[in-house]
Parts: structure tokens; C-alpha cells; sequence
């Protein structure tokens, strides 16, 4: 196992896309573990530098890149042995916060309310990294719960560029709040490598991300890969120290909500042997569906499962 650490740059980041034909940042090999460092923001959003820092690179990267999304992504790291028809797993051994400021805005036509602000609204949040809060415009202090908003592969080659935006079967976007330090994260793999990207790093959030921002900030991640030749699924899965994760993503929050349904009945027969009917009853019972969020074009439900009731 080598131990990496990948920093952002114009020649290490991209800019609000994934790619399959991008070139790699980094090379490694499965199980070795990449401490990654994002950046996020546009000029726009910077504070008083007078009274924040601003990481250099995310200047060299403003002067550098011209934006074709939201999200600054540091990568992607290929890793050898993945290929299409495995799964990446990633384990999320550490993210900490590496900046004293974040942001949140309101933007017009976004959101869950689209149509309620003509103007957008932005807010800068101090962040005290010693006791792990952010401060609220008004006072209040938030606990800090770091977790990168993005985090994905490349999606197939036929696809060509996407927009970093809607999280897809790769991952991507999926502002799912349960992806903290300690957790892990399963997606299928479409190219040699997997071309794993992230960014979109989040102070905290709450499920739905209603107004499209999170405490937006910059975030650095320990992540551990190691792809996984005896699991082949279609959607990403993910598991926390307690539970198990399933996820469904579309426009249509019903169809989510399904897909994320019918994934955790497939897994709870995968690892417990429970039929579709006893599967299905005890998800009504004990599963727990949670809107990931609504604004991102492609929604997001995640079902969480405790793992004791995979138990026979």
C-alpha cells in the first residue's frame, strides 16, 4: 500500500464536468490511500482576503480555467485494475476542513423554490475550525459535519462530457450527508481506472439541499481504493459503521424513491438471502427512505438500513 497526496492546480482539477477521455492526475494502485485537497467557490464568492484565507491555488485556478459548471473537482485518480463491470470501493478514512470561510447562496430559478427570489442572495460563514462550527449570519453556531458533495468516476465513454450537476449511476453530485469520515462508498465502474474525481466540499447540510448551497467550503479527504471484482451492481451503494445505504436518482422523486426501494431489497437478499416479499417487509418496517435532494436536476432518495437486520 503507497500512501499519495494530490493537490489542486489548473493541471490537477476540472471545472464542472466528467470526462472519460480526460487524461489522469494521479495513478495508483487498489488499495493504496490518496489524500486529496478541493477548493470551490468563483471569484464572486471570495471573502475579505484581509480577513480570510484564500487558498492560492483557487486564484491560479480562476486565472487558469474557464468554468463549465458549479463544481472545481480535483482528479480524477486512476486506479489500475478497475474496469468496466466492477466497483470501486471507497473508503473515507478522513475529511477535515481547510479554510476559515465558507458560503451559501441563493440563485434565482434554482432551488427547491425556483421562483421566490428575483436577486441572488449571498451569505459568507466564518468557520472556527478549532471548535467546529460555522456561524451564522445571525448568531447562531452550526456543529460542522464535513462531507464532500461530489464524489464520482467517469461515466462511459458514449456519454461524452457531462455536466458535473445531476449525479448519475456513477456517482457525482450526490450531496448525500451520511458520506462523512467512516463511511464508505460503492460505485460501478465504466472505464479502465474509474477516473475518480471529487469536490463540492460541505461544511454541513441538510437532507434536500433545499437551496441548492450547502456551507460550501474547501475540504481535504483521505480516501482508500479498492476495486472490487466480486460485486457488480447498476447504482451506487454506500454503508456507514451502523447502516447500510441505497440510493435512487431521476428527475422524479417517486422513481428515486423506488429505485432506492428495490436496491435495498436486492441487497438484503444479496447479504441476508431474504426473498423479495420478506425483503420488502422488513424495508417497510425498519428502512428508512431520506431525500438525499431536490435541486439537482436528477433528485436523490437514499434508504438506510441498520445493519443489524441483515442479521439471520
Amino acid at each position: 500500500m503507497t500512501e499519495h497526496h494530490l493537490l489542486p492546480s489548473v493541471d490537477t482539477v476540472h471545472w464542472g464536468y466528467f470526462d472519460a477521455t480526460q487524461a489522469p492526475a494521479l495513478v495508483v494502485k487498489s488499495g493504496d490511500t490518496v489524500t486529496i485537497d478541493t477548493v470551490t467557490g468563483t471569484p464572486n464568492t471570495v471573502p475579505d482576503r484581509s480577513k480570510f484565507h484564500v487558498p492560492p491555488a483557487l486564484d491560479e485556478i480562476f486565472a487558469g480555467l474557464k468554468p463549465e459548471g458549479p463544481h472545481i473537482l480535483t482528479g480524477p485518480v486512476y486506479v489500475e485494475g478497475a474496469r468496466p463491470g466492477s466497483v470501486l470501493e471507497v473508503r473515507i478514512k478522513d475529511v477535515s476542513i481547510i479554510q476559515d470561510w465558507g458560503f451559501n447562496i441563493i440563485v434565482p430559478k434554482l432551488g427547491t423554490l425556483p421562483h421566490d427570489y428575483d436577486e441572488m442572495v449571498y451569505n459568507n460563514i466564518p468557520i472556527d475550525q478549532a471548535r467546529k462550527v460555522g456561524i451564522m449570519p445571525w448568531g447562531l453556531e452550526l456543529p460542522l459535519r464535513p462531507f464532500f458533495g461530489v464524489m464520482g468516476l467517469a461515466p462511459p465513454k458514449g456519454w461524452g462530457r457531462i455536466s458535473s450537476i445531476a449525479p448519475q449511476s456513477m456517482c457525482g453530485n450526490l450531496d448525500n450527508k451520511e458520506l462523512i469520515a467512516g463511511s464508505t462508498l460503492y460505485i460501478p465502474v465504466f472505464n479502465e481506472g474509474g477516473l475518480f474525481s471529487c469536490g463540492d466540499g460541505h461544511g454541513c447540510q441538510g437532507d434536500g439541499e433545499v437551496n441548492v448551497t450547502a456551507i460550501e467550503t474547501a475540504l481535504r479527504g483521505t480516501f482508500e481504493f479498492i476495486v472490487r471484482d466480486d460485486l457488480s451492481f447498476t447504482w451506487p451503494r454506500a454503508e456507514t459503521p451502523s447502516h447500510h445505504i441505497t440510493m435512487g436518482m431521476d428527475p422524479d422523486l417517486d422513481q428515486c424513491a423506488i429505485t432506492a426501494l428495490r436496491e435495498m431489497i436486492a441487497l438484503l437478499g444479496e447479504k441476508s438471502g431474504l426473498s423479495h416479499a420478506d425483503a420488502y417487509m422488513l424495508c417497510s418496517l425498519a428502512g428508512d427512505l431520506h431525500i438525499t435532494q431536490t435541486v439537482n436536476g436528477n433528485k436523490g432518495v437514499h434508504m438506510m438500513m441498520e445493519k443489524k437486520n441483515f442479521q439471520l
